[in-house]
């Protein structure tokens, strides 16, 4: 029987609680009655991946085996998640290479000729030929990349198909080709509830006129969690495009899940409570704190993106979305969810240096709001750890660091749009529409390796539900300029984060912490 999460009490024999801060990692001692909200320990992988490849497709939930689908003459496209999953990268082989490699091996068994394989990357960058090589494998990558085997455009407007109109008036837009085919097969790695299910196609594939609908202000600050389904508005939003999509469109998906193995052998300590670490295990943190102190910025990001997890695959379910998404939920929520009685008046989250739209690239500083705010505050069922009008103290430095290739609109966004407005709702009135539809940010979108001009916007509408509900955002190490540019203060070190959270939550403020990675989501009653 998996150990399940934990939630400990700080007392004088606790040690210090390992906390991210970016591209750094400390060791903080947090005040006495905090308490440190644990995941359940990793799950053992599957050991033979193959054999349950194999037996998703020919077993799957609610549709026709695999096989029964195939046939000589139709069009057959492959859509897998794009490089924003799983974090940190899997090792190789990448499990939806893996499962590609079945589906395409079947489908040509059976004459299957016509086959297209898309990245479903909705307004993320495109791929690098070398990412798409690490998620497909080096077969199928040589025999279909470049003409067969392609990244989404969400901009190419003649291979784009308008499918109709959800109840709640919401456009349903995308990849023509995925449309038009007679069979879609969608690969996923669910890495937190977030991810698969009705989510799959109507965002991956979809273009801006689409997501609008559903990546606003309104809809983020209604969806608490966007981690908890039931209720989340962002949720409501897919399933209701999901049902315009299935009804022109028959998709069989196959969605994996994996366990806590997010770091190599070298930083195995992060997947231990603190109290358990031997020799071993402190030499490595303090090798790894000091290593990465040490080196450039340049030379550490390198370093830190080129680490790839050694996942096991803890799941491989096959069928219609509706029938295999609650199995995968099952399988994330096993791995991940701790219960925690009650909230508390601050809750503190270390940020990673490792997040969807970052990956090869720099968590610049509204990458990291989302991070911290979009993300890890979302980390969470029922309530968040913190209480309405509490404090979020955050652990990064936020940098002043934009990759000039990837984050271009970002840099115009910080500059232009922040300078005037921080809040959500106005800057999705005053300026959203300028940037989605700007020629030069689409013409990046397109042909370079740029996020789209509205993505930002996205990121910071990701991050509306914290800012909503806290009284106060404090990022420790923080570069006070960047920080105060985003709208929240920075303190140089727990305790006068603390003596700033005084004012909003008084003297004596009950505490949670979130320790993660490995990624921990809070069951909070």
């Amino acid at each position: 029987m998996n150990q399940p999460g934990i939630v400990r009490e700080v007392d004088e024999r606790t040690p210090p609680v390992i906390l991210f801060e970016g591209e750094g990692i400390r060791a903080e001692r947090l005040p006495l009655g905090s308490r440190v909200i644990y995941p359940p320990a990793s799950l053992p992988g599957i050991q033979d991946v193959d054999a349950a490849i194999d037996h998703a497709l020919l077993h799957p939930h609610g549709i026709e085996p695999l096989p029964q689908l195939l046939s000589p003459g139709m069009r057959l496209t492959i859509v897998f998640d794009d490089v924003s999953l799983p974090l940190p990268s899997m090792c190789r082989p990448d499990v939806r290479g893996r499962v590609i490699e079945h589906v395409v091996e079947m489908a040509t068994r059976l004459g299957v000729e016509d086959i297209e394989l898309i990245a479903a990357n909705a307004l993320h960058r495109r791929m690098t030929p070398a990412e798409l090589k690490h998620v497909v494998g080096e077969r199928v990558f040589r025999t279909y990349f470049p003409g067969h085997l392609r990244n989404h455009d969400a901009e190419d407007h003649d291979n784009l198909t308008h499918l109709g109109m959800t109840g709640a008036a919401e456009d349903v837009e995308i990849n023509r080709r995925a449309a038009e085919s007679d069979l879609l097969v969608y690969i996923n790695v669910n890495l937190i509830a977030l991810n698969g299910g009705p989510k799959s196609v109507a965002v991956g594939l979809a273009s801006y006129r689409s997501l609008r609908h559903h990546h606003n202000t309104h809809t983020l600050r209604h969806s608490r969690s966007f981690n908890d389904p039931a209720n989340s508005a962002l949720h409501h939003s897919f399933h209701r495009m999901h049902d315009v999509i299935g009804g022109h469109l028959k998709i069989f998906t196959i969605e994996t899940t994996v366990n806590g193995a997010a770091f190599p052998p070298s930083m195995g300590f992060l997947s231990k409570h603190e109290w358990e670490w031997n020799l071993a295990d402190r030499t490595g943190f303090l090798g790894v704190r000091h290593g990465v102190r040490a080196m450039p910025a340049t030379l550490r990001r390198h370093v830190l993106n080129a680490i790839k997890a050694p996942y096991g695959v803890t799941g491989i379910n096959a069928g219609t979305p509706s029938a295999v998404h609650p199995i995968t939920l099952g399988n994330v929520h096993r791995q991940q969810v701790t219960r925690v009685d009650g909230q508390a008046d601050i809750g503190v989250f270390g940020v990673p240096y490792a997040g969807p739209y970052n990956v090869n690239s720099i968590m610049n500083p509204v990458l990291a709001m989302c991070m911290a705010l979009g993300y890890l505050f979302n980390f969470y069922l029922n309530k968040p750890i913190v209480r309405q009008g509490g404090v979020g103290i955050f652990y990064h430095p936020l940098p002043h660091a934009f990759h000039p290739v990837h984050h271009p609109s970002y840099i115009d966004f910080f500059e232009e749009v922040l300078s005037v407005t921080t809040d959500p709702a106005e800057m999705e009135s005053e300026f959203e529409a300028k940037f989605a539809t700007d020629p030069w940010y689409i013409h990046l979108y397109r042909t370079s390796y740029a996020f789209h001009g509205v993505h930002p916007f996205y990121m910071w509408y990701w991050g509306a539900h914290a800012m909503q509900h806290l009284g106060d955002i404090i990022f420790v190490g923080g570069d006070p300029k960047t920080a105060a540019r985003l709208g929240f203060h920075a303190a140089p070190d727990l305790s006068s984060a603390l003596e700033i959270a005084s004012h909003t939550v008084g003297a004596s403020p009950s505490i949670n912490c979130l320790r993660t990675p490995p990624i921990t989501m809070a069951d909070v009653r």
